[in-house]
């Protein structure tokens, strides 16, 4: 009885027990000195292994999109402009801070905080809004659209924050632009592919349900060890992480917010929710350890605990919700 009842809870709250495992494991590989050899070894195969399982996470989410439903529709644009408006807030208070070694704290936390809102909507978005019961194609095309937003805004805006961080419009834009390529449009180049001319894989695909879901929380214990590895090794002073990762909550919470507020207007509260509040967190920390303060990756890295941490209660509430609604 207490292993189903053990089996029952990291089903129920999968996110955070994969969260908790992550942590823990890359805390005792690095406190524990006997561990140090394998913790070099095993450093760089989950380096290569996490981006193997966001792709799998796509390619079984896409297997199950309706390719004729992607499109877009109202709430996509106020969602957007909401981001747009979030942004131009941020930018404005970081240019207005005086350039002076004083201001650089301040600074450097506007930059994480900032790079939680810029950075696109994330791709297991649509895996949380399917688990939430939305629409599953919706919530797929913002993240699109958003990710193209993105592409947009870093080259613009990335000059004007770091301008000793020489940045060309166009090399800036095409090599992001390849990274949303192989990490959105490859995975579903080949889902639409397994969909229609490998029948029987599909079908197998689908049959398992919850897949996508399941390999999310896999890569998201790789993530959360890598997370709390860059806040444990940031050299610098603890107050300031402490903000930074009160801020990204902070942000976390408006945008969800904000989010399902919109949703709300057009009868799709999870979905829209999902997409202004559920962020490609990894891809944030490369774009700011790439072109902005590397300490300003601490706000991205923050936020993938607090939006887990969000999903998780949503998931818990609609399960609930799911089961009083359901005949006795």
């Amino acid at each position: 009885m207490k292993f189903e009842e053990t089996l029952r809870f990291v089903k129920d709250w999968t996110l955070p027990v994969a969260m908790g495992i992550g942590a823990a494991v890359y805390l005792v590989f690095a406190f524990v000195p006997a561990l140090d050899g394998a913790g070099r070894f095993f450093a760089p195969v989950m380096e290569a292994i996490l981006p193997l399982f966001m792709f799998m996470v796509l390619f079984v989410t896409f297997c199950k999109v309706d390719f004729r439903q992607l499109r877009p529709v109202a709430w996509h644009l106020w969602v957007a402009v909401f981001q747009l408006l979030f942004v131009v807030l941020l930018m404005g208070c970081i240019l207005l801070l005086p350039s002076s070694a004083g201001s650089l704290p301040f600074v450097v936390t506007l930059e994480a905080v900032l790079m939680c809102v810029i950075s696109p909507c994330a791709t297991a978005a649509a895996v949380v809004t399917q688990k939430l019961g939305g629409s599953l194609e919706q919530t797929t095309t913002y993240t699109f659209l958003s990710n193209f937003i993105t592409v947009l805004l870093v080259p613009v805006c990335f000059p004007m924050i770091e301008p000793s961080v020489h940045i060309d419009f166009w090399p800036a834009f095409l090599k992001i632009l390849r990274e949303v390529f192989l990490v959105l449009i490859v995975p579903m180049l080949l889902a639409w592919v397994v969909k229609h001319h490998i029948r029987r894989l599909h079908r197998r695909i689908i049959a398992v349900r919850d897949l996508g879901y399941y390999l999310w929380a896999c890569s998201l214990m790789i993530v959360t060890g890598t997370t709390v590895r860059n806040i444990v090794c940031a050299e610098a002073d603890v107050l300031l992480l402490a903000s930074i990762a009160l801020l990204g909550l902070l942000m976390c919470v408006v945008q969800f917010a904000v989010g399902r507020y919109i949703g709300h207007f057009f009868g799709h509260t999870q979905e829209a929710g999902q997409a202004l509040g559920q962020k490609n967190t990894a891809f944030a920390i490369w774009l700011a350890s790439a072109y902005l303060n590397p300490l300003s990756s601490v706000g991205p890295g923050c936020y993938i605990l607090w939006q887990n941490i969000v999903n998780s209660v949503e998931i818990y509430l609609h399960r609930m919700s799911s089961t009083k609604r359901s005949p006795m």
